[in-house]
């Protein structure tokens, strides 16, 4: 018999690892575009979010099946507060499991990333917290929330890699702030004095910035979604996905 989740220790790997890598592919893929497009800062970010595109919808379909591939604190505390009601997704331990391994993850990527292209680990001095940036982060973040539940929820999750990537891809560009969305990947980009980092007084109000945007997005997810199934709190795959990796 099959339990119908993986145990905690394996889902706290996966998100762990699944994090680390995700970072790794967004620092790696920056300083690569910088040496190879060093005078066409478009195209380094063209470089840069192509790689993460297809670089997450990969972590996604391997280790979905596992974690449910949240690789996001934000999506993580949305799953948790919607499954509330039905007593079903994350409980409150287990989200802090998730959380901690997610942000420990965030961190490694960034600094695996520097190792692999031979530069030394540094704090970001790249600052970002304009208030228009700011308001890229609530948008992007509201977005990506509503993207994955309302899958969740239409019973579209199957489609969750695809479609979470094309809109990572996506908001790269259409936000001033290149859509961090994602407190565990802010972290982690602190750690790399790059292309594709942030400096440590930036961080907090993205943060916070990406808190707000789960909020607004759980909002318009009760205005759309009033009466979501279950599934929508439990995890950004299938069910029946997550329930054969035990």
């Amino acid at each position: 018999m099959t339990s119908p989740h993986p145990p905690l220790w394996r889902r706290a790997i996966a998100e762990l690892l699944g994090t680390c890598l995700l970072v790794s592919i967004v620092v790696g893929s920056g300083i690569a575009a910088q040496q190879l497009s060093p005078r066409d800062v478009g195209l380094q970010l063209l470089e840069n979010s192509t790689a993460t595109v297809l670089g997450l919808a990969v972590l996604i379909l391997v280790l979905g099946p596992v974690s449910g591939a949240h690789f996001n604190p934000v999506v993580s505390a949305a799953g948790w507060f919607l499954g509330r009601r039905h007593r079903s997704g994350l409980g409150l331990a287990e989200l802090g499991v998730y959380v901690t391994a997610q942000a420990a993850g965030g961190i490694a990527g960034s600094v695996l990333a520097n190792a692999m292209f031979g530069i030394g680990t540094a704090i970001s001095g790249k600052d970002r917290a304009s208030g228009g940036h700011l308001l890229a982060e609530v948008v992007a973040t509201a977005g990506l929330i509503v993207l994955i539940f309302a899958l969740a929820a239409t019973n579209r999750d199957a489609l969750a890699a695809p479609a979470v990537a094309a809109y990572i891809g996506a908001a790269y560009w259409f936000t001033s702030s290149t859509s961090f969305a994602n407190p565990a990947v802010t972290a982690g980009r602190i750690f790399s004095d790059t292309f594709a980092g942030i400096a440590p007084s930036s961080a907090p109000p993205f943060i916070l910035a990406q808190v707000a945007g789960a909020a607004v997005g759980l909002g318009i997810l009760a205005l759309l979604f009033p009466t979501a199934p279950p599934g929508a709190g439990d995890t950004v795959l299938p069910r029946s996905l997550e329930t054969t990796a035990s």
